[in-house]
């Protein structure tokens, strides 16, 4: 619906622009990076709340700049042209102040509530996911979505650092773990949705591209995800619970994926999307779950 000469647009439109089911993942694993960095109790509420603040208006900032930078994609895609600049919900210009607005308020908010290091690495993945991956890279290389993936792994990077003030071992494998999940996390919905990204020319895995060697390749990035899991074992007894939760997702997820190997179909893909982004919010949980059993005795 385009807004008319005075009137006041939908709020939900706005809603949509932020991308809202994203910005709760990279929140989530916001949390998992703050516990990662500080398994104790209790741990700094202040400095979690203001992290949580301050990567809401990050990632919905930056949402709403990649909503602005990839509308003509959008308009061509049957999965994203009801988005709100393709419906016209929202005009470019809304967009592009929003998400100009959010993104350097969140850097005051991070800087003034958490720390200085956290706030760098918000802004890092900021930078990378709009400049690096938006701009630069995902018109031009099918590889897009592996630089790309340091954008889900700021976020476990700025909750670490607000903990305690630096990447613990830990964090950083947590981070890894982000990083390394992202190339099969979209590439199995490339696969699935190979002729829509087709008709947009993005040179995503798929397309254009053999199917075996694309779903042979998602099968392999979800079998590195266990290498930074199994890491872990070399951390303190802390990290324990996590170490086993996180292998049991990761094995599953490798198990939703094999059978690309044989069957390269919609279905199949898309059940491998799924579980990716199931996988990633139960990691998530783990730590948290960690953190919790150990730092709170009643729970033991």
């Amino acid at each position: 619906m385009t807004d008319l000469p005075g009137a006041v647009p939908k709020w939900g439109a706005y809603v949509s622009l932020l991308k809202p089911g994203i910005t709760g993942l990279i929140l989530l694993m916001a949390v998992a990076g703050f516990f990662a960095g500080d398994p104790t109790y209790p741990p700094p509420w202040v400095k979690l709340g203001g992290i949580l603040l301050a990567g809401g208006m990050a990632s919905g900032g930056a949402a709403a700049l990649n909503h602005w930078y990839d509308r003509d994609i959008d308009a061509r895609m049957k999965r994203t042209r009801d988005r709100p600049l393709p419906s016209e919900a929202v005009s470019p210009n809304h967009a592009l102040v929003l998400g100009l607005l959010l993104t350097a308020l969140s850097l005051p908010v991070a800087y003034l509530t958490v720390n200085l290091l956290s706030m760098l690495a918000m802004a890092s993945g900021s930078v990378v996911y709009v400049l690096v991956y938006t701009v630069w890279l995902k018109r031009r290389t099918r590889w897009n979505i592996v630089v790309g993936g340091y954008a889900g792994s700021a976020p476990v990077l700025a909750g670490c650092a607000a903990a305690v003030g630096s990447f613990t071992p830990a964090g950083l494998l947590l981070a890894l773990l982000v990083f390394l999940w992202t190339p099969p996390h979209f590439w199995s919905l490339a696969v699935a949705l190979k002729d829509d990204y087709g008709r947009t020319e993005l040179p995503m895995l798929p397309v254009p591209g053999d199917l075996t060697r694309s779903a042979r390749t998602v099968v392999v990035s979800a079998l590195l995800l266990l290498v930074p899991t199994a890491a872990f074992v070399l951390l303190p007894a802390a990290f324990r619970l996590f170490l086993v939760l996180a292998l049991v997702l990761g094995l599953g997820f490798v198990a939703t994926t094999w059978p690309m190997l044989k069957n390269v179909s919609r279905p199949v893909a898309i059940r491998g999307f799924i579980a990716s982004g199931l996988y990633l919010i139960g990691v998530a949980l783990a730590m948290v779950a960690d953190w919790g059993w150990v730092s709170l005795p009643f729970l033991r």
